[in-house]
């Protein structure tokens, strides 16, 4: 049964998957593209809320230190995608590496997993979408009826009909195709970086250098405590990180680190890229970049604008222009949150339709779902599928307790990655790589060190729910994945001695 469980899909199985005409994707995007997608998925709710938070309550001005030590865990996952995606060009991301690594077992924990992580980061992203428009048009005067136009209709088991129409539009995008989808994001992740660079170098004028002092506030310790709340560390030795000082930048580093989700994302269209090799590395590491310098600007113009004791939790970049005389920032902040949080939603739901087809393509799925469309080529009965679930998610359902699922599922897949490398360097290092990630395995296991410390850094109860979510992915498995694969079946056809046999309907 072990062996089974953890059969292996070869990397050549993989890319010839690619290559059937009803199953394959159509090959549209440049690096250009791809870092435009992570870039686009990457700013988002974290750069104009977060900033705020951690500062007044974690780190203080070194709250762009926060931002760094989150950036360098990424950074670490980072080389380590870029290696996968630029070898296994094919969609599904960690699924994918996994299965070709791991097994089949694994990749399907990992691939439910990030169901659950994209599915809930769409919902979570487009209430907070319909929390700005609904503010913008206050602003205006207008207003829509409460059952219907408010983020607490969502909250109240109302429905919030702007987050689920965004959900639906976007939907309608992805099914139209790729290219359509890059252009897309690449107009409002334009306005999006326009108005990030405009806040940077506007509040540089504003900044007070004592507002620095002091730069990492002495710590002062959390008192213990034994619920669920707590994080997961402190349970388990009855410690928890303190709050400012050294530690506080580590705990401030595991809250941010949330404002980093989506790079991960752009491996998902490893299948829809016209040179992976090349492209992948490229886009990957090129929006990760950019976003971590962008949020340490920001972190640091925002702390040094007004004192951390006083920034705003909810919209601390738009007060802290408002405290320094300039309201009318604020109201260009809050639309240029509104326009980029359109593209992350777009994103996630695009990485989540990318692995809801790798898995149907596999089988672990129904094989209904791993269709592409015949003129769009793109995967449109999941994206459907999919898009309606999610609207109606974010249009009924309180998630504010569950989107720190977010933050586990993101950092289990990174873990999962780094040791995907190990393993797919010793057991096919034929393969061609081009791209390698350096110092492996010293880099990947130290990519897997740093994501375990901010997984105990969250609370225990996130770690309740995402047990209760991957307990259900067992149970999916073993009720039906698990005699649907199509691995599992072709090397029964194999063991039969009739190598000649075409497979069956059920796996073709």
């Amino acid at each position: 049964m072990s062996n089974t469980l953890f059969r292996t899909k070869k990397v050549e199985q993989s890319i010839r998957d690619t290559e059937e005409p009803e199953h394959a994707l159509k090959k549209s995007l440049s690096a250009l593209d791809l870092t435009v997608f992570g870039v686009g998925v990457i700013i988002g709710t974290g750069i104009f809320v977060l900033t705020g938070t951690v500062a007044k309550n974690n780190a203080g001005p070194a709250v762009a230190l926060a931002f760094v030590v989150a950036g360098v865990v990424c950074a670490l996952a980072a080389l380590c995608y870029a290696e996968f995606a630029s070898t296994v060009p094919v969609a599904g991301s960690a699924y994918t590496f996994s299965y070709a690594s791991l097994g089949e077992l694994p990749a399907w924990i990992i691939g439910w997993d990030l169901v659950l992580e994209f599915a809930l980061g769409t919902a979570v992203v487009a209430v907070g979408w319909s929390g700005y428009i609904h503010s913008l048009l206050d602003n205006a005067g207008w207003q829509l009826p409460e059952a219907l136009g408010t983020r607490d209709g969502a909250e109240g088991f109302g429905f919030d009909i702007l987050a689920a129409a965004l959900v639906l539009v976007l939907t309608c995008i992805l099914v139209l195709g790729m290219k359509l989808s890059a252009r897309v994001t690449s107009v409002v992740v334009a306005i999006k970086v326009t108005v990030v660079l405009v806040v940077i170098i506007a509040g540089a004028f504003f900044i007070t250098a004592d507002n620095y002092t002091p730069f990492v506030p002495s710590p002062q310790p959390v008192p213990a405590g034994n619920n669920l709340d707590a994080p997961l560390i402190q349970l388990m030795f009855g410690w928890a990180p303190a709050n400012f000082g050294v530690m506080g930048i580590f705990t401030a580093a595991s809250v941010v680190f949330f404002a980093f989700i989506g790079f991960d994302i752009v491996a998902t269209a490893a299948e829809e890229t016209r040179n992976p090799q090349r492209d992948m590395p490229r886009g990957i590491l090129g929006s990760l970049f950019i976003c971590t310098a962008l949020y340490v600007a920001v972190s640091i113009v925002v702390t040094g604008m007004q004192n951390y004791r006083d920034l705003s939790v909810d919209a601390p970049l738009a007060d802290a222009f408002k405290a320094t005389g300039h309201p009318w920032y604020a109201g260009f902040i809050s639309f240029g949150a509104a326009v980029g949080l359109t593209t992350v939603c777009m994103i996630l739901l695009l990485g989540q339709t990318r692995v809801f087809f790798a898995m149907s393509r596999d089988g672990l799925l129904p094989r209904f779902f791993s269709r592409v469309h015949p003129r769009f080529k793109t995967p449109h009965r999941p994206t459907i599928l999919l898009g309606v679930v999610i609207a109606v998610l974010a249009g009924f359902t309180p998630l504010s307790e569950l989107a720190a699922l977010v933050n586990i599922g993101t950092l289990f897949a990174f873990v999962v990655v780094a040791i995907s490398v190990i393993i797919l360097r010793r057991t096919r290092p034929d393969l061609p790589r081009a791209f390698r990630a350096p110092l492996v395995p010293f880099l990947p296991i130290l990519s897997i060190a740093a994501s375990l410390w901010l997984m105990v850094n969250l609370p225990a109860e996130t770690w309740v729910r995402f047990a209760v979510w991957m307990a259900l992915g067992f149970v999916v498995y073993f009720l039906y994945s698990r005699s649907h694969s199509r691995l599992g079946r072709e090397e029964e056809v194999v063991g039969s001695g009739r190598p000649g046999k075409p497979p069956g309907p059920a796996f073709r």
